[in-house]
């Protein structure tokens, strides 16, 4: 019997329920588009035009360089870099030589990268110049044995390359020659671009990707080619009529990260035009919509949020604009309200997590779009709720916890045996963690974390349902919802605000706009304003560090 589920009834025709997965490795693939589309540029960045056959020529000289360097198959090599050329560059060529690219956030603390670089044991760390005082010092404290160092500026046009030392003071460090350190342009120019064999295979581990420890100890998710490439024809098959090697995409997400490195991968796949932005502040995002014009946007909630309380965006013509994406947190209504009446485009959500490469639901492409919902399962990817008790699998509009099986889910954690077992069941089951419900038409709710439930009373209050609530309030830029102790109620429910610049904002007037829109039990009890949230690389506000914000300042008080 061929596979059916109930949310198939609502695929856009033309996308098939199951794809055939092609063995192919995204290494490969490049090669096989720098036939396809030579001269089509691959990286755009800052002005800076990379083509498919130039980034194919890099990838090689630098897969040369790290062979040369001792890299093997099956070596950790570690990323501490923003969305630069330098990445992709790198990143394909540690695919290409079966080596295993190691993510890294480089806002992180050295404490918490001497964990990771111990964790994954990485023996080559690729850097910014401004962080090799940091890798120097790592060094020491790991297994890195080689440190290659990029600057912000290799890959600028001219002029823009040449004045950046001057002009970005701050932002260049000048590297000085020393035992074991090497700068990636001098790699890239000592050796030849001559093809390099694939010795990667397809059910090899292809990267290392660290959860964003929002529930605990950061962990090493282990995605092999397979995982890498499925989810990547998975998410292709989603966009039925999206032609190849037409399109430009402005994806705002860190490559770090797996939604970033979707996109990548994604942008590979279909020879299309990859904007890369190293740091994505309003301005620098408006300049660059503005100057090259994407035809796809994609970003995290508070990005948006950002954009949309800008008023050179709010004046801007965003025709050219064909869809906007949002990931890695719930989208509030009211944005994607706003956002299609700007541009006039397709808002779509997509669910995942690192432990799904990371797409496994989305909001179909040209099809019925219900708000407060994640979409779909996407093609060859299975789902079911799960009661968190009794472990039996529940009817559309019961709430319990989700778990995912598909070609995309990981083959574990790094090291970690026993977290593999607890979270991957012997039938292939990914226990996500994470509370929803289907409807009867199978579009999947993200409710909110098992382990962010706020419990009051006996009820169950699902803080991003609040948060929802708080969002369409005309005043309210951010809000975060947490459960505190309570004698009384065992835990309640307080929110933490940040009020729109120009704007006030009273308690009584965030409770009552509750009170007018939520049951009594879930209203707010305690209100506190602040300046700013939490927020991981991608932008994506942290309940965890909420709380522990909120229980520090009780231990205080």
């Amino acid at each position: 019997m061929a596979f059916e589920r109930p949310w198939h009834k609502s695929y856009v025709p033309g996308v098939p329920y199951e794809i055939e997965i092609e063995r192919v490795t995204m290494a490969e693939v490049l090669t096989r588009n720098t036939k396809r589309f030579p001269d089509v540029t691959t990286l755009q960045f800052m002005g800076k035009k990379i083509s498919y056959k130039e980034l194919e020529a890099l990838v090689n000289r630098f897969a040369r360089a790290l062979i040369d360097l001792g890299v093997k198959k099956g070596d950790m090599v570690a990323m501490l870099l923003p969305n630069l050329p330098q990445m992709v560059i790198a990143d394909y060529a540690g695919y290409r030589i079966g080596a295993v690219t190691v993510m890294n956030n480089p806002l992180y603390t050295e404490r918490e990268l001497e964990y990771q670089l111990n964790d994954s044991d990485s023996i080559v760390l690729i850097t910014l110049d401004l962080l090799l005082p940091r890798a120097l010092s790592l060094k020491k404290k790991t297994k890195i044995k080689t440190i290659i160092t990029c600057h912000i500026n290799d890959y600028l046009p001219f002029p823009k390359k040449q004045l950046y030392p001057i002009v970005k003071k701050k932002m260049y460090r000048k590297v000085e020659p020393q035992e074991d350190v090497y700068e990636f342009m001098d790699l890239i120019g000592k050796y030849p671009d001559d093809p390099v064999e694939n010795a990667a295979g397809w059910d090899d581990l292809g990267a290392l990707v660290y959860t964003g420890g929002t529930t605990g100890v950061s962990k090493g998710v282990m995605l092999t080619h397979s995982n890498l490439s499925s989810n990547v024809q998975q998410f292709r098959a989603w966009f039925h009529n999206l032609k190849d090697g037409e399109d430009s995409l402005l994806f705002i997400y860190p490559i770090f990260h797996t939604a970033g490195h979707l996109c990548q991968d994604f942008c590979i796949w279909m020879g299309l035009t990859n904007i890369l932005i190293p740091r994505p502040e309003p301005e620098t995002l408006i300049e660059m919509i503005k100057k090259f014009r994407p035809t796809y946007v994609g970003g995290v909630p508070t990005i948006y949020v950002g954009l949309l309380n800008n008023k050179k965006f709010l004046n801007m013509d965003l025709s050219f604009i064909k869809g906007f994406f949002s990931g890695a947190a719930p989208l509030p209504l009211e944005i994607i309200q706003r956002l299609e009446q700007l541009a006039g485009s397709t808002i779509l959500e997509i669910y995942g997590l690192t432990e799904t490469t990371p797409v496994a639901t989305a909001t179909p492409w040209g099809g019925k779009i219900k708000a407060g919902t994640v979409g779909l399962p996407v093609p060859n990817t299975d789902l079911k709720i799960v009661d968190i008790t009794e472990n039996k699998e529940l009817p559309p509009g019961e709430s319990g916890e989700i778990y995912i099986k598909g070609p995309q889910v990981t083959k574990g954690y790094y090291k970690k045996p026993e977290e593999t077992k607890l979270a991957i069941d012997e039938d292939g089951w990914l226990h996500t963690g994470d509370i929803g419900f289907l409807d009867e038409d199978g579009y999947l709710s993200v409710v909110d974390r098992t382990k962010d439930v706020i419990i009051a009373g006996g009820y169950n209050i699902y803080p991003n349902e609040i948060d929802e609530i708080l969002y369409e309030h005309p005043k309210i830029l951010e809000a975060c919802t947490i459960g505190v102790p309570d004698e009384y109620r065992g835990e309640t429910v307080k929110a933490y605000i940040v009020v729109k610049p120009g704007q006030s904002l009273t308690e009584q007037e965030v409770i009552q706009h509750c009170k007018e829109r939520l049951g009594a039990y879930k209203v707010p009890k305690n209100i506190e304003f602040t300046d700013s949230l939490p927020k991981s690389a991608v932008g994506k506000i942290l309940r965890r560090e909420v709380k522990e914000l909120d229980k520090k300042k009780r231990e205080e008080a």
